[in-house]
Order: structure tokens, then sequence, then C-alpha cells
């Protein structure tokens, strides 16, 4: 199957719809209702592009949303009042750039893979389950950084990096970024990145392991209780220069 085939069938399988049929579409997807990658609910997911977009909702919500949508005649109204309107109002609401690629930066393979149980696995990365790829310290044998994988479904993976703080500037994560790339490649599906679009560090990694700005972005609601801070909750804030 072609790359941009597995990008299709991936947010097929995902929202539930795509590519959109109008500029908003709203979507009833069961899979709302179950468990994602991590063992938890994900009850609202969406993808635009620059003209299009799906929202992905709950069967049972996708009616009232589609009506409270009209009334306001605004995407940028709704999806603020989603969390509520899906009946989790103590979430937040976050977006995301949303990168995909089928050409990764040919760039030097820094890591190798390891299973996510090994017990030496800094402990962020042992949630991903199944491989996960690992830079160490040749002299100390320490970890530098990794990317776990988020194995959404068998055309989709998600990639998420982490730099700790003093191997930062090596260029680490761009490399440990396009390798896992290719090895998503190989292995059938097609290779995804979010980053927070204030996230200018995350960003610089994308493109320069081979993920282009493409105008897409992500949306949904957050994982945990909306904090009060003095900006906009984000799914994608922990990527090159934290965790996501």
């Amino acid at each position: 199957m072609k790359p941009e085939h597995r990008l299709t069938e991936h947010l097929v399988r995902r929202l539930g719809a795509w590519p959109p049929d109008r500029e908003f579409d709203i979507v009833g997807e069961p899979g709302r209702a179950r468990p994602g990658w991590d063992g938890r609910l994900h009850p609202v997911l969406g993808v635009a592009t620059p003209e299009r977009g799906v929202l992905s909702v709950p069967p049972q919500h996708a009616d009232p949303i589609m009506r409270r949508y009209l009334a306001l005649g605004n995407v940028a109204a709704l999806l603020p009042q989603l969390p509520d309107l899906v009946g989790h109002p103590e979430r937040g609401w976050f977006t995301a750039v949303y990168r995909w690629t089928a050409n990764p930066a040919p760039l030097p393979e820094p890591g190798v893979w390891v299973s996510a149980a090994d017990p030496e696995v800094p402990a962020w990365l042992r949630v991903f389950g199944g491989d996960v790829l690992v830079a160490r310290d040749p002299e100390t044998g320490a970890h530098l950084a990794g990317v776990g994988v988020k194995r959404h479904d068998s055309y989709g993976h998600e990639l998420a990096v982490v730099t700790v703080p003093e191997a930062r500037g090596r260029g680490l994560a761009r490399g440990l970024v396009a390798q896992a790339a290719r090895r998503v490649l190989d292995e059938g599906a097609m290779p995804t990145y979010m980053h927070a679009f204030g996230n200018q560090a995350s960003a610089a990694v994308a493109a320069a392991a081979g993920f282009p700005s493409h105008g897409w972005t992500a949306y949904g609601l957050t994982e945990e209780a909306m904090a009060v801070t003095d900006r906009e909750p984000l799914a994608a804030d922990r990527d090159s220069d934290g965790r996501r």
C-alpha cells in the first residue's frame, strides 16, 4: 500500500471517516468509547486540513453536537464547548500541529531498539510497550534520548521523543525521530508526529527529521483535568522538550 493511502486508512480507523466531505464533518464513532493505545478513553478527536476537518465523537453525542454547531455557525466557537457537550467538563481542550512523512530525513541513526519491558528503560518509555528507541551515552551508558511509538492501528503510528536537558543541541532528537519513522514505514504504517503550536524546538526537530508542516491541525480533549494557567492546555507538550 502506498504511504499516502496508509494515512487515509489510519484516519478512517482513528476518526471514523476520512477525507471530510464538507468543511466540518461531525462523525459518531464507536471507537471513542473504547480504550486507545494507552488504555484510556479519548472521547473527542479531530484532524483538519486548512480547508476541511473531521470531528470524531461518541455516536450518542453526534446529533446534539451538530445542532450546536449549526446554531453557532462557527467551528472555533464550538470546539471549546466540547468537554461539556460530551460529559467531561473537567477536561481541557488541546490543539496541535499534525505532521506525517513518507520520506524521513537521511540522518545518522543514533539509537538502538530495545524492549520497553527492559528494566533499564526509563519509566516514561515503558508505557509505550513493544519496542522503544533509545540513545545512550557511549561512555556512561546513561539514557540521553528516546522515542516511544503510539501504535494507534496497523496504518498509523505516532512518535513521541524526549531528550534529557544535558543532551539537547546534539541532534539526537531529530536523528531518533527519523530513524523511528523509517522503521514505521518498513512495518507498513505511516509515521505521524504532533507538537504544540508554540513549541518551536519540537517544530524544528520535526522539520529536520523530514516531517514537513502541511498546515494540518489535530484537536481533542486533554487527558487530565484542565489546570488553571495563563495558556491553553496542549496535549502535545511532551515532545522534544518534555513528554507527551
